[in-house]
């Protein structure tokens, strides 16, 4: 029997969470001297890190991410990047968005227009989680603590977390990165709207015949939702397929083989066969817009996850997260200096500062969704058309891609 212990902690920040938002706030925190406490919750049994040495043995992550260049760019920064293990992140060099039905739209977006090297990188989660790690246990200031949190309180002096063995961890700014279903939220009563999309994501890898030249393709169908293959290294392709829920069903029942015979219709012309990639690996992820009535409270600031989880279609809910983290970082940074961190006003700056990326990329994400899943010929017709004048009117196709690619321009 263990006995309860009333041990209290005290650090500048306490983080709530464990995905790569969460290390990366850990991280940015600390480099910029002050004290973290980065709460995760205990590891669950036959989770642990795959035993292999080698990177080359190791199966492709069926999780990946398609990081812009505020994303590098603060990685780089904190000394991240460079960890990765580079032999398994896939450069974007252009992208192709395909229409539905017969003669669709086309829509194409590539670096050299873009005026960079890369529009994007395609990044395994356990590559950036490894890598992470990594930098945190350089991180003298940074402790983790393995624990849950039953109780939060918040005062003038700043928050406390009560964990259920008793211990406490005090901090002046409490930073919730605990995922959709925010359990730091929810303790700050913050309202939320859900819209439910009634679809999942279904992830998975697939060695394809044709090189793919660092190309993402994407298809907006509409009875079969919304299809991307993201470049990996090698004649390699990710797939996210975010499918109505009864075919993501019946993808789920099937085999990898069957799915990549499905997929034949939309990708042969451009990459050949696919053939899955072993050992096989998929998984399905539920899909909602969640839009919080705010992503501060007193003494706490919301990041990632926690305050908005946006439809996949545009790859871009990871780069929001890393967005927050900067903004946060940046505004703390330049606070006066009589100020604490968790002031009300510097996290009320924080919240304005971050309003304008989160609402467009919310409105850009779900106004696509509503779009391409209307079965109504006239719609299908005209936003068709959209796609081909969008991709004949250059200095708009440069703002979108400056937007997606996290740069005021290019």
């Amino acid at each position: 029997m263990t006995t309860p212990t009333t041990s209290t902690t005290r650090t500048d920040v306490c983080i709530v969470g464990n995905g790569a938002i969460a290390k990366t706030t850990a991280l940015g925190f600390a480099q910029a001297g002050h004290s973290v406490t980065l709460l995760a919750p205990p590891a669950r049994p036959g989770t642990e890190a795959p035993s292999s040495s080698s990177a080359a043995e190791r199966p492709w992550d069926v999780r990946v991410y398609a990081l812009n260049h505020t994303a590098h760019d603060l990685l780089a920064s904190l000394k991240v990047w460079g960890a990765l293990d580079l032999a398994r992140v896939a450069a974007v060099d252009a992208m192709d968005v395909h229409g539905d039905g017969e003669g669709g739209g086309n829509l194409g977006f590539d670096a050299f227009g873009a005026r960079v090297g890369t529009l994007a990188w395609i990044v395994e989660d356990h590559n950036l989680n490894q890598a992470l790690d990594a930098a945190l246990k350089f991180a003298h200031n940074v402790q983790r603590v393995e624990g849950r949190a039953c109780e939060l309180t918040c005062s003038d002096e700043g928050a406390a977390l009560r964990l259920e063995d008793g211990r406490r961890l005090e901090c002046a700014l409490l930073v919730g990165a605990d995922g959709r279903e925010s359990w730091v939220r929810g303790q700050c009563d913050i309202g939320v709207d859900y819209r439910m999309y009634h679809q999942r994501a279904i992830v998975t890898n697939f060695a394809c015949e044709k090189p793919h030249h660092g190309v993402a393709h994407q298809w907006f169908t509409c009875a079969d939702g919304i299809i991307a293959l993201l470049p990996l290294p090698g004649n390699r392709v990710s797939l996210v397929w975010s499918a109505p829920e009864t075919l993501a069903d019946t993808l789920m029942d099937e085999s990898l083989g069957e799915l990549a015979i499905r997929l034949g219709e939309y990708a042969d012309d451009k990459l050949g066969a696919l053939r899955p990639l072993q050992p096989e690996a998929v998984a399905a992820v539920p899909l909602a817009l969640v839009k919080p009535h705010a992503i501060v409270a007193p003494r706490v600031a919301l990041v990632g996850d926690a305050a908005h989880a946006v439809h996949p279609l545009a790859g871009h809910g990871m780069n929001l997260g890393f967005g927050d983290v900067v903004d946060l970082l940046a505004t703390v940074r330049e606070r006066e200096e009589r100020r604490a961190i968790g002031d009300e006003r510097v996290l009320a700056r924080y919240a304005r500062k971050r309003k304008e990326d989160v609402v467009m990329m919310q409105l850009a994400t779900d106004g696509l969704e509503r779009l391409f899943g209307a079965n109504l010929e006239p719609v299908r017709v005209m936003r068709n058309l959209g796609l081909n004048l969008l991709d004949k009117m250059p200095a708009l196709k440069r703002r979108l891609m400056a937007h997606a690619m996290g740069k005021s321009s290019i």
